[in-house]
């Protein structure tokens, strides 16, 4: 039986999180409510090949804007807003490092205890998995 993805929600969050480096280095802010406008919703993801095709597509994308992006681009201040009103500020390369990176290998980690938890062999992360039977 196939696994059914109703939206992003969590088991799409990890391949829309990528893509979010594009905003952050594309755009002086965000805001996921905008005023007057409909607030922002994730993709629809019925599949796991569309939870796949979207986490390669924003892979590629994120590693060309961090690569097209300047040490003063990424100086520069980028805000997250909620219907117009700023919920945090901070530097592009922090909103990157935290918010996009750490926040990937936060959800990396939960997923290979969520695998551990239910007997599915965990794959080599950093390295040889010990499940891989090559340690």
């Amino acid at each position: 039986m196939r696994s059914r993805c109703r939206s992003a929600g969590w088991r799409g969050h990890l391949a829309e999180m990528l893509g979010w480096a594009e905003a952050v280095v594309g755009q002086e802010s965000f805001d996921i409510s905008p005023p007057g406008a409909a607030p922002y919703l994730p993709p629809q993801l019925n599949t796991r090949r569309d939870v796949l095709e979207l986490f390669d597509r924003n892979a590629a994308s994120a590693r060309t804007a961090i690569a097209c992006v300047s040490d003063e681009g990424l100086a520069q201040q980028w805000s997250l807003l909620s219907n117009g009103r700023v919920v945090f500020a901070m530097p592009r390369l922090t909103v990157l490092r935290t918010l996009i990176i750490n926040h990937t290998i936060h959800h990396r980690a939960q997923l290979g205890v969520y695998l551990r938890l239910n007997n599915v062999p965990v794959p080599a992360t950093y390295g040889p998995s010990a499940d891989e039977g090559t340690m």
